[in-house]
């Protein structure tokens, strides 16, 4: 029960008095930073689903005439 004990306190230890924690403004800022990666990734992603369904649409037309 000791260790367990002691796990927690150097894990309260850390988080308290090691972690530098950032400002409401830095975390905002990482959230808009996230934010639009994640548009433009999903904006990317539709653009090669469309290239690929209008790809495969036209190269079934042709095989199949």
């Amino acid at each position: 029960m000791g260790k367990i004990t002691l796990y927690f306190q150097e894990a309260y230890d850390e988080l308290v008095h090691k972690v530098t924690w950032p400002t409401w403004a830095e975390l905002q800022d990482s959230a808009v930073v996230v934010l639009i990666a994640a548009l433009l990734m999903s904006l990317i992603v539709l653009l090669v689903d469309i290239t690929f369904k209008y790809g495969t649409q036209e190269l079934y037309k042709m095989i199949i005439g």
